[in-house]
Order: C-alpha cells, then sequence, then structure tokens
C-alpha cells in the first residue's frame, strides 16, 4: 500500500512531463505539426496538419518518422492515446532507431494504464536511452517509475540521480529524491 503511494507521486507527475517533438528540416506542413506538438496545442485543426503533411506532399525519411512521433504527441496531448500509439507504432516501422518515439510510446502507455502495465516499459525506456533520446532526464525519470513499482529502490534511486544530473533545472526528480534516505 506504500509502495503504492509512492508510485502514485511519480505517476502524479507523468502529465507534466513534456513529450519529445522530432525537428522537421523540410516540408511546412509537417514544420508545423512539429511546432504545435512543441507548444503542446493539441487541436483537431493541428492533428490534420499533420494528417495533410503525411498525405498530401512529398514527405520522405527522417522527415515522415518525425512528423508520425509529432503526431502522436498531438493525439497524447489531447488524450487519443490510441491513435498515439499507432502513431509511435508507425514510426518505429519506418525507423527502428527513432529514440523519441520509443520515449513517447512509454509516456502515452503510462498515461494511458497508469502503472499497471510498467513492465511493458522498461523495454521502451531502455530503447529510447539506448538510441539517443533527446529527453533522457525523462527517460530516466519514467525508469526511476518501473524501478519503484517493481520493488528495486536502489535503481529508481539511481535512476533519479541520473535524471537530477541531466536537467538539474527540472525540479520533479529533485522533488522525488528528497524521499530516499540513503545509508551505508
Amino acid at each position: 500500500m506504500i509502495r503504492r503511494a509512492i508510485v502514485f507521486v511519480l505517476f502524479a507527475s507523468v502529465p507534466a512531463i513534456a513529450q519529445s517533438a522530432v525537428t522537421v528540416l523540410g516540408n511546412n506542413l509537417a514544420r508545423l505539426c512539429y511546432e504545435a506538438a512543441v507548444q503542446e496545442r493539441p487541436s483537431a485543426s493541428n492533428i490534420r496538419t499533420c494528417d495533410s503533411a503525411l498525405q498530401d506532399g512529398p514527405l520522405f525519411g527522417h522527415d515522415r518518422v518525425a512528423t508520425h512521433v509529432n503526431r502522436g504527441i498531438l493525439h497524447a496531448q489531447s488524450g487519443d492515446f490510441e491513435a498515439a500509439l499507432a502513431d509511435y507504432d508507425r514510426a518505429l516501422q519506418l525507423d527502428d532507431e527513432e529514440a523519441d518515439a520509443y520515449l513517447n510510446k512509454g509516456l502515452a502507455l503510462l498515461r494511458r494504464d497508469g502503472t499497471g502495465e510498467v513492465n511493458a516499459l522498461m523495454p521502451l525506456v531502455n530503447a529510447a536511452i539506448e538510441y539517443g533520446t533527446s529527453e533522457p532526464a525523462v527517460a530516466y525519470y519514467v525508469r526511476a517509475i518501473v524501478h519503484e513499482e517493481n520493488g528495486d529502490v536502489p535503481a529508481a534511486y539511481y535512476d533519479l540521480r541520473r535524471a537530477q544530473e541531466l536537467d538539474p533545472d527540472w525540479e520533479v526528480p529533485t522533488r522525488e529524491l528528497e524521499r530516499f534516505v540513503v545509508q551505508q
């Protein structure tokens, strides 16, 4: 019961975690989709802009992958986790090393399922870290949630410390570390 309460405290911070948008270099519509994801504007109009970027113009390689990730972010921000997961999966079909697709998929699952499916998160977060996510502090923070939910408190502590080191201005890991007492 106490462990569940601690994990809930960690989980309560998840909606405040900015998702990791992927930069687009080409196609103006894809660029607008990226900007909407970065600025957290998940309107139907912005999602349609992403749709148009994927359907109407030439969009290849990294820009296509990035646009799927960015549209997924907009879907997740609007609470449509199934559409978000479909976009992340499509991005990973196109590029199985797209780190931010792994991280955002993990965040969407965490927001959709809470800690109920926590074991499904570990491979996603590990892949995000391995492939070089643009938000490594977030990845380590989510991994700390998984470790703590699984009862591995030392690993949770070390991942929170790593998140704090990577983004010292982000107050969430610092606040969570205050719960820990390190004993020699």
